[in-house]
């Protein structure tokens, strides 16, 4: 485990750096400086995540521009006539229906509320162990609402259907985590950075494999708590930063 260690920590800061964004969807809400801004693009682009990067980004971009790049002032005051410019907004399968019920959460949601940080933190405490009752909590909080498309609920998971969750987590990691490396943003500060779950894609159950820190044959939530717990055993205060790790050298093998 030593040595593992000291190859993913050397990973850690080969790619945890400012030239990461520019390439990843985190680069989306990197445009922004409110936080409501940052949380709603973030949030959105996360949910947007799967796929080919440069789509990803794409898509993003796209979505905003329709808000005029000012998605909080947009969220908080455009009238639903004005919700018609989305009819043509696609990505992969999140269409126009999806796009009008984030819209009205969204909507809903800020006119109570300063963040989405609150919906999180109804289910945990400073001990709990990890954010897994969170992103229960916040499921659910996201769906409550009589006229909730069903088919939406597959673009905000949850670990009761087993799900990695991997855009949650990822989310999770982007308002959390807090180390001057100028990448995640570190906005929220009611959620520790410990309590984070690692967002389990493709390139990082590869890898996480490959070191024999995932055993679980299946890629479910389960296998998100076992690598959870083992990166935990190198860094307990902050094992999510391990995910530059895996994910980098994850692309890197690819590319090879």
């Amino acid at each position: 485990m030593d040595d593992l260690k000291v190859i993913l920590d050397e990973a850690v800061e080969r790619f945890n750096i400012p030239d990461f964004i520019e390439n990843d969807p985190i680069s989306i809400p990197h445009q922004y400086t409110v936080l409501q801004d940052i949380e709603i693009t973030a949030f959105w682009t996360s949910m947007l995540s799967w796929g080919n990067r440069k789509a990803i980004i794409s898509s993003c971009t796209k979505l905003f521009r329709l808000m005029d790049n000012s998605p909080y002032d947009f969220i908080k005051n455009h009238k639903e006539i004005e919700r018609k410019v989305f009819e043509k907004f696609v990505h992969r399968t999140f269409n126009y229906t999806d796009t009008l019920y984030f819209i009205e959460f969204l909507q809903r949601y800020f006119n109570t509320n300063e963040s989405l940080e609150n919906l999180f933190y109804t289910a945990i405490t400073t001990e709990s162990e990890h954010i897994e009752s969170g992103i229960i909590a916040f499921h659910n909080g996201f769906f409550d609402h009589p006229f909730a498309p069903q088919r939406t609920r597959k673009h905000v998971s949850s670990p009761l259907k087993n799900s990695t969750c991997k855009r949650l987590n990822m989310f999770l990691r982007w308002m959390v985590r807090d180390d001057n490396k100028g990448v995640d943003f570190g906005i929220w500060k009611k959620i520790k950075p410990s309590q984070l779950l690692m967002p389990l894609d493709v390139h990082v159950d590869r890898i996480a494999r490959k070191y024999k820190l995932l055993t679980r044959k299946q890629t479910d939530w389960k296998s998100v708590l076992e690598l959870t717990e083992n990166v935990r055993k190198m860094d307990p205060a902050d094992p999510v930063k391990y995910d530059f790790a895996l994910f980098g050298l994850g692309v890197m093998d690819k590319i090879k």
